[in-house]
């Protein structure tokens, strides 16, 4: 798919929900353009002394509900159309779970794995030192994305409290528990899914011990909800990350393979006793044959677009849980909506377990007053499983997919901030 057809993708979807929604029409016009758009070329000093310039990029999409919130990748393939598409989502997200944000994206690219740490860190504060002007704690906050982390949070916060001559915690979310980060905020993006997760459980009366799982991508995202679903019962037959992945039918020992992972950087099938880890029987597979198991639920964890209208007629799992962002392309929607069986819990409404802690980060850095972990998760499974609930039941009373049935819920809210202020109808009627 190329760039131009995220962003129409992403604008499609605004479509199909508008219909069924309470929005002005004049309003979703306005949530087709983004509000701002920021390009700037960071030059770098490499280790060896050469220069190099990269390019980073910052979108405000909307900010009529609150400041901007989103995060920052790092990756070869950032694009500007990309960017825009992902700061929709946000907008669209921040909504579902009602938090008082707008939506924001931001990236730069290039591949992080080719730069040393001096690197890094010099790239992320020169982005940051490029866009101080247009991000802010009442204006735009950024948080960590596709291949950045806390540490990169915390340098970016140092940055801009550098600039600005004083310290300003809430700038930035994601960061270091030491610098202000929350407890809770590593795990937040997989424990929503999770919460969406078992809120199905109550509906459909699953048993855990029967129900199979297949999760791609094994970040942070991807190990927590695994690793909460583990625990609950569930089987993980199945476990990939970027170099591929091992199936087993009755499951994997979660905890191993997280330590495996986080230890060698790799996927492997094994089973840890302490620092002992020795390797069961499994298959090796592909992210490709991942997505085809046949599986009760699929975790689509990593980057967009590995749903498509190439596999999509091929995937058996009843339940897709969209942990990464736009794993599903608009043409596979399609495909998989026609088959009755098959529930997309979508991405907006799945993964915003983060944006939801990264509120709760925000807040606590303004307040000055942290709170636990314990109240942390509770606030948060409040709110994804009260949102999980009233999007579900707006896809059963208007018999919409629940994708659609997100971005109803969405849709409305921003509307209402938007109507707010005033439409064509309001200011029509003033001149009669």
């Amino acid at each position: 798919m190329s760039d131009n057809e995220i962003y129409t993708g992403a604008i499609k979807r605004l479509d199909n929900a508008i219909s069924h929604s309470d929005m002005d029409e004049e309003s979703l016009e306005r949530l087709k353009h983004p509000k701002a758009v920021i390009e700037v070329s960071i030059p770098l000093r490499m280790d060896d002394g050469s220069m190099q310039v990269f390019t980073g990029i910052r979108v405000r999409h909307d900010d009529t509900r609150g400041p901007g919130k989103g995060g920052i990748r790092y990756h070869p393939n950032v694009s500007l159309d990309e960017v825009k598409s992902l700061a929709l989502w946000m907008t669209c997200k921040t909504a579902v779970v009602g938090v008082p944000f707008g939506g924001a994206k931001g990236g730069i690219i290039v591949n992080p794995k080719e730069l040393s740490r001096l690197e890094l860190e010099r790239l992320s504060r020169g982005f940051i030192e490029r866009i101080a002007d247009f991000i802010g704690p009442d204006t735009d906050i950024p948080a960590p994305d596709v291949y950045t982390n806390e540490m990169i949070m915390g340098w970016m916060m140092d940055e801009y409290s550098t600039i600005h001559r004083r310290r300003t915690l809430d700038v930035i979310t994601g960061k270091p528990l030491s610098l202000g980060g929350s407890l809770g905020r590593n795990e937040a993006t997989g424990r929503g899914a999770y919460d969406c997760i078992k809120q199905l459980e109550k509906r459909r009366g699953w048993k855990p011990g029967d129900i199979t799982v297949a999760v791609q991508g094994f970040g942070n995202a991807g190990q927590a909800v695994a690793r909460l679903l583990f625990a609950d019962g569930y089987r993980i037959a199945a476990i990939s990350d970027s170099a591929g992945g091992v199936y087993r039918d009755e499951g994997f020992d979660v905890p191993s393979i997280i330590q495996i992972k986080n230890e060698t950087r790799h996927v492997k099938a094994v089973y840890c006793d302490g620092a002992i880890c020795e390797t069961v029987d499994a298959d090796n597979i592909t992210n490709a044959e991942l997505m085809e198991l046949d599986v009760d639920i699929l975790i689509p964890a990593a980057l967009e677009n590995v749903i498509t209208a190439d596999n999509a007629e091929r995937i058996k799992a009843d339940v897709i849980v969209e942990v990464a962002n736009g794993p599903t392309t608009p043409e596979a929607d399609m495909i998989l909506n026609k088959k009755n069986d098959t529930l997309i819990v979508p991405d907006i409404l799945a993964n915003a377990g983060g944006v939801t802690v990264s509120y709760f980060e925000w807040v606590q850095n303004r307040q000055g007053y942290y709170w636990t972990e314990a109240d942390v998760n509770q606030r948060m499974d409040e709110i994804m499983q009260c949102e999980f609930d009233v999007i579900h039941d707006v896809m059963e009373s208007k018999s919409i997919p629940m994708r659609t049935a997100a971005y109803v819920h969405s849709l409305n809210r921003i509307g209402a901030a938007i109507e707010a202020q005033g439409t064509r109808s309001y200011f029509a009627d003033a001149r009669d």
